[in-house]
């Protein structure tokens, strides 16, 4: 069976654990050529450490595949440029930007600090912003080269604390909301020259979630972030060119189409 991404070029943000490290590893294995982006640093964001996006490096390579190491700030302007321009110079082309970095600085409301709202809405909000923007730019100018539209993916990572609300994560569910919102006006933007974007909400089990409740060993293995990635690798290929604008809901036995806010009662 021919395989899903065969020589498709994807970026994947936050790349070196959880679910960015399956998501690397299930391109990789369905022929993409990706680029393993992350800093390495701790749940909250501090720190940096290259060593475990150079392990998932390797892990494709020993697979057959081919990968490289961005170490680039998502939330960084001239990073995120860089990280496109590494994609484009190292394989050639780019094809596909999967939006999956991300930090946690939970708090109740009455008790966050402005750098814990200002660090995630960052990592996440613009992180999300600053790749798609310049990889839309290569698109559209690579659209107008050929005339021809680019069939190109932009993959983004919202939650179910965004879409549906959870307790002490002001910062983080108003960041995952609006890359929700995001994801379906940059859908209609973009789709003219053939790009389609579309967000994951992922169930899964990763340092992120371990101390959200306790979970059983069955949990973890629903919830293992194996079981997303899947969603991932078909979207990222050439045969979803048609859909575009969605919020889905992956993982923990379920794939969902997520549906948005709708007015409800009304009064004259």
């Amino acid at each position: 069976m021919a395989r899903l991404c065969e020589g498709r070029v994807a970026i994947v943000t936050g790349a070196a654990r959880g679910v960015g490290r399956e998501h690397a590893l299930g391109l990789a294995r369905h022929g993409a050529r990706v680029v393993v982006n992350d800093l390495g640093g701790a749940v909250d964001g501090t720190g940096t450490d290259k060593s475990p996006a150079q392990q998932v490096v390797e892990e494709i390579k020993a697979m057959g595949g081919e990968a490289v190491v961005n170490g680039d700030d998502v939330s960084s302007w001239n990073g995120a440029k860089n990280m496109i321009d590494q994609a484009v110079d190292t394989f050639g082309t780019l094809d596909v930007v999967i939006n999956n970095a991300g930090i946690l600085r939970d708090r109740m409301l009455v008790n966050m600090t402005e750098d814990e709202w200002d660090s995630v809405i960052q990592v996440h909000l613009k992180g999300t912003f600053a790749p798609s923007r310049h990889a839309a730019a290569y698109w559209r100018q690579k659209s107008k080269d050929t005339g021809e539209k680019v069939n190109a993916r932009i993959i983004n990572t919202s939650s179910t604390s965004g879409l549906y609300g959870n307790v002490g994560q002001t910062n983080y569910g108003a960041a995952k909301a609006g890359i929700a919102a995001f994801t379906i006006i940059a859908a209609r933007e973009l789709g003219r020259i053939g790009v389609t974007v579309n967000s994951i909400s992922p169930t899964a089990y990763t340092r992120m979630t371990d101390n959200l409740r306790e979970y059983t060993e069955e949990d973890i293995e629903r919830r293992d972030p194996r079981w997303v990635s899947p969603t991932i690798v078909y979207l990222s290929s050439a045969e979803a060119k048609d859909i575009t604008g969605r919020v889905i809901q992956a993982g923990n036995g379920r794939v969902a189409v997520c549906e948005g806010w709708r007015r409800g009662a009304e009064i004259d």
